[in-house]
């Protein structure tokens, strides 16, 4: 990528805000990110048992790409997308139309603060490239406990992590975003003080990837 482009990207990067997209910049940033988060995404959800029955929850669904990959696996389960974003909500529900028309998936307004489902009401619940923006990890970590199913399984995906090897505009873009980027030790920390059991680290060799599992 040209610098031209990198420029045009941090534009509308900024101008679409990561922590809470917005406006027509907003829209553009997460197709982006939807195609640049693709690789990651397949990497993390491969950790991932799937029968085809689960009921499935996105945390922060953005563009609803990963949903979308979800939807593929999903066969008699179904699919619920969640984001605060009122812009993401309707990229993810234009991306994901077909699915949402059969009843399969529904895409709401939310935030990870206060979840409006029930107690047990997920056996896989993920959240990719958001953890950063959250706002009371341990209390927001403990409210997904809460809707998860006994026994289901949570992930926390990022391209990124605190003893990762970052390059310079990683770690640029750390500072002016303010993203909460925890260590590989301090993941496992927040999941155990949350009541999650059975944490596991996985990262991939060559990246900067994390995607830490959990269990209810």
């Amino acid at each position: 990528m040209n610098s031209n482009n990198r420029n045009e990207c941090r534009s509308i990067t900024e101008m679409g805000n990561p922590a809470k997209p917005q406006g027509i910049a907003g829209a553009e940033m997460l197709e982006r990110m939807s195609e640049s988060h693709s690789p990651v995404t397949d990497w993390a959800l491969s950790h991932l048992e799937i029968s085809g029955d689960e009921r499935v929850l996105d945390i922060g669904c953005g563009g609803g790409a990963a949903l979308k990959k979800m939807a593929a696996k999903i066969t008699t389960g179904d699919l619920t997308g969640a984001d605060y974003s009122e812009v993401s909500v309707e990229v993810s529900r234009k991306n994901n139309i077909v699915d949402i028309e059969s009843g399969k998936m529904n895409i709401i307004h939310a935030s990870v603060d206060s979840l409006p489902f029930e107690n047990n009401s997920f056996d896989i619940i993920y959240t990719i490239e958001s953890f950063y923006f959250w706002s009371d990890p341990v209390e927001n970590l403990k409210e997904v406990r809460r809707v998860l199913a006994e026994n289901g399984v949570f992930l926390i995906v990022a391209d990124i992590y605190g003893d990762a090897e970052l390059s310079q505009e990683s770690r640029e873009n750390v500072r002016k975003y303010k993203l909460f980027n925890p260590t590989a030790d301090e993941f496992r920390k927040l999941l155990t003080d949350a009541g999650f059991s059975n944490v596991k680290i996985h990262t991939k060799e060559g990246t900067t990837w994390i995607c830490v599992e959990s269990r209810k």
